[in-house]
């Protein structure tokens, strides 16, 4: 095994670049670190309240921090500004000095942001179950918790809005249109939910209001983020270019015009103005478009590649999380219709699309990424493909089997409320449906553990060129973090 990763062939002013020595590393593993810390902490405290649905006293009945309403903002704000957002940040700081061909600056700032962003998320997460909550749906967390954040995500958007505009040739990778959006709007978008929405804006439009801000938490964050990801990672790890930049772009622009105005479908037969709701509503239809040019850029991507994709574990990961994608944004779309919103809106249709989409599709794309990563940041192949299957493997049926359940459970409970059952009848009902919620949610789990095991024993092992090239059966035909772009 003379070079696990060989150097790129790089032309035009990239030429004579060495791309590796542009990442500080530093910064990608202690951004990668605090991620898989997350991803092992909140996805479990979703379980753990999942399994209340079916045995209410298990976490005992006299300690109200202990209780659903307030261990749910935990897992929802913990999954998406713990495990996604800082594994996004980490590997963000791994893609754009690549992509620019020039170093991040502010170097010095790296290390600390990381450190502030989660103690600081920590702290927050940790003080919910206190009752010191926002009351908006993840937007939950204290000021004095969401003053650091704010502060994290713009200096990190200053950080790389300054290294794009010194990058070495002018045009941009699509990658990084998804993410001069990605956190620019979302740095607007904190000043709404953080220090206007919970404050200024009282009765009926504090909730239009919020029903626009967690959508671009979703959309205008999370989304965009993942492109950035996927965009970024699926063509080098299957070491094909992407399929075709100009449909890159048209989904971009599409998601920045019609995403904004989708919160409203969630108060559709409120006291909010119709025209307001009819807007949400052809604007969820028309997200169709980004969905869409996005799913066939992916898939058209890793056209005559497909021979090698069984051993290839990011690009599983990558593909895996676009058919969630293309489950849950069906979901998405449709459930924003009158029609289809009368059996399912307050049932469990709407948790199979949020887990679709956040975690089977956003995250599951950060995992993907931090498989690639991973194994560079330190110089080494990944310790176990198999293990890494595996890892695939159960994460993949547990939120399958997750987005099912919860979809066929949901259609059930909102025909039945149509038809007049007594909803403590539905309830009843639901237990089945619920139990292998929680059991589909622990095998996740352990698919993470499984993962995160994986990585860290791939850091503490020997580096690469250090061991003997002795054959292992079954083992990868190309590094099974990947191959080098």
């Amino acid at each position: 095994m003379a070079e696990v990763f060989p150097a790129e062939r790089l032309r035009g002013r990239f030429s004579g670049v060495n791309l590796d020595d542009l990442v500080d590393w530093r910064v990608v593993r202690t951004w990668l670190y605090f991620g898989m810390f997350w991803l092992l902490v909140t996805p479990s405290i979703g379980v753990a309240i999942s399994g209340l649905f079916n045995y209410p006293d298990y976490l005992g009945t006299s300690n109200l921090g202990l209780t659903f309403g307030r261990l749910r903002p935990v897992h929802v704000n913990g999954v998406i500004f713990g495990a996604f957002s800082a594994l996004f940040i980490g590997e963000c700081h791994y893609l754009v000095p690549r992509l620019c061909g020039v170093r991040v600056p502010w170097a010095q700032w790296g290390v600390p942001l990381a450190w502030l962003y989660n103690i600081s998320l920590a702290a927050g997460l940790i003080s919910l179950p206190f009752a010191q909550n926002h009351g908006l749906e993840a937007g939950e967390l204290p000021l004095f918790a969401e003053i650091p954040i704010f502060i994290v995500i713009a200096a990190t958007t200053a950080q790389f809005l300054f290294t794009i505009a010194q990058r070495l040739e002018a045009p941009l990778y699509v990658a990084l249109w998804y993410l001069i959006g990605a956190f620019v709007w979302t740095t607007m978008n904190l000043l709404l939910g953080s220090f206007i929405l919970p404050y200024t804006i009282p009765g009926i439009n504090s909730a239009a209001f919020h029903g626009l801000y967690i959508h671009y938490i979703v959309g205008l964050w999370i989304t965009p983020a993942g492109y950035v990801l996927i965009y970024y990672f699926l063509p080098v790890s299957v070491r094909n270019p992407l399929y075709a930049h100009q449909l890159s772009l048209v989904g971009f622009w599409s998601l920045a015009l019609f995403y904004p105005f989708v919160g409203i479908h969630h108060y559709l037969y409120s006291p909010i103005a119709d025209w307001t709701e009819t807007l949400a509503i052809i604007t969820s239809m028309l997200l169709i478009i980004p969905v869409w040019t996005v799913l066939v850029n992916f898939f058209g991507t890793v056209k005559g590649r497909w021979d090698g994709f069984g051993k290839n574990l990011p690009a599983k990961f990558l593909i895996m999380g676009s058919l969630m994608y293309l489950a849950g944004c069906f979901q998405g779309s449709t459930e924003a219709l009158r029609s289809i919103q009368q059996p399912t809106h307050f049932t469990d249709f709407v948790i199979s699309h949020s887990h679709l989409t956040v975690f089977g599709t956003f995250v599951v794309w950060a995992m993907g990424g931090l498989i690639y990563v991973w194994p560079r940041a330190f110089k080494r192949e990944l310790w176990s493909w198999t293990l890494g299957n595996w890892s695939f493997w159960l994460i993949t049926v547990g939120i399958s089997t997750m987005g099912l359940v919860l979809t066929a459970g949901g259609l059930q409970q909102g025909f039945e409320w149509m038809n007049g059952t007594e909803w403590l009848d539905t309830v009843v009902r639901m237990k089945a449906y619920w139990l292998v919620r929680t059991l589909s949610g622990i095998t996740m789990d352990l698919g993470m553990s499984l993962l995160v095991f994986n990585l860290m024993m791939t850091a503490l092992s020997r580096p690469a060129e250090a061991r003997e090239p002795v054959p292992v059966p079954g083992a990868a035909p190309i590094p099974a973090g990947g191959p080098a772009e």
